[in-house]
C-alpha cells in the first residue's frame, strides 16, 4: 500500500520552467513501483505524461518533444517531473501514480496522488 502526494505546483510563463515533486509513504518504498505523471488539461481526458520503471527506465507521451524529464529519488521516496519550455497548453492538473507490471502509460496504476494544478501564461 502506498500513499501520494504531490508537491504545490505553480504559475509560470510561456517557456518557463517548473519542477513536480511527489512524496510516496507506506509500508512498501516507491523502489518497487512503477511510477508515473499524469495530466488532466481542461477540456480533456486525464492522460498520460511520463513513467519511470524500477529500474530507472523512462518512457513518455510522444506529444512532449522531449520538453519534460521524469526521475526518482528511491532513497527519498519521491518522484520528479522536470517540464521545460512550457506551453499553454501544459496547463493543467498533474497527478502521480504507483502501478504495477509491465512499466509503461499503460501499466495497471492503483494509487494515486490528489493533483496539482500547473498555470502556465
Amino acid at each position: 500500500h502506498v500513499q501520494l502526494v504531490e508537491s504545490v505546483g505553480g504559475s509560470v510563463q510561456a517557456g518557463g520552467s517548473l519542477r513536480l515533486s511527489c512524496a510516496a509513504s507506506g509500508a512498501t518504498h516507491m523502489s518497487s513501483f512503477c511510477m508515473a505523471w499524469f495530466r488532466q488539461i481542461p477540456g480533456n481526458e486525464r492522460e498520460g505524461v511520463a513513467s519511470i520503471a524500477q529500474d530507472g527506465r523512462a518512457t513518455y507521451a510522444d506529444s512532449l518533444e522531449g520538453r519534460f524529464t521524469i526521475s526518482k529519488d528511491n532513497a527519498k521516496d519521491t518522484l520528479y517531473l522536470q517540464m521545460r519550455s512550457l506551453k499553454p497548453e501544459d496547463a493543467g492538473v498533474y497527478f502521480c501514480a504507483a502501478g504495477w507490471g509491465h512499466c509503461d502509460l499503460q501499466a495497471d496504476f492503483r494509487a494515486w496522488g490528489q493533483g496539482t494544478q500547473v498555470t502556465v501564461s
